[in-house]
C-alpha cells in the first residue's frame, strides 16, 4: 500500500509541474509571437505543452505497460522541448531570457526519467 500512495504522490507532483510548465510555456509564446519569433516559437509552444498532455493521458493508462509508454512520450516532449529552448537562447533570434524554462524542463526530465525507469522496472 505505501509504494502505491508514494506512487500517486510522485503521479500528482509531475500531473501538477507539467501544467504549471505548460501555462509558462504558453506565456513565453505570448512574448515571443510579440517579438516576431514565430518559428521556435511554435514548436516550443507544441513541445512544451504536449508534456503535460501525456501526463496526464498516462494517469488514465489502462495498463502499466500503457502508463510507462505514455510517461515515456512525455519524457521526449520533455527533452524537445529542451533542445528548442536551447536552439532560441544560443540562436539570438530574441531578447527573451529562457534560463527559467530551462531549468525548469531540466527538473521535469529529471522526474520524468525516474518515473519511466520505475515504471519499467515493475513491469518486470
Amino acid at each position: 500500500m505505501l509504494n502505491v500512495e508514494l506512487s500517486m504522490k510522485k503521479e500528482n507532483v509531475i500531473v501538477d509541474k507539467s501544467f504549471e510548465f505548460a501555462l509558462k510555456i504558453i506565456q513565453l509564446y505570448k512574448i515571443l509571437k510579440g517579438e516576431n519569433e514565430f518559428i521556435i516559437s511554435k514548436q516550443i509552444l507544441r513541445s512544451g505543452t504536449s508534456i503535460g498532455a501525456n501526463v496526464q493521458e498516462a494517469t488514465a493508462g489502462f495498463s502499466k505497460k500503457d502508463f510507462t509508454h505514455k510517461m515515456s512520450i512525455a519524457s521526449k516532449e520533455a527533452r524537445e522541448t529542451r533542445y528548442w529552448l536551447q536552439l532560441l537562447n544560443k540562436s539570438n533570434l530574441t531578447n527573451t531570457n529562457v534560463d527559467i524554462h530551462l531549468k525548469e524542463v531540466e527538473h521535469l526530465i529529471s522526474i520524468l526519467t525516474k518515473i519511466v525507469k520505475t515504471a519499467q522496472q515493475n513491469l518486470k
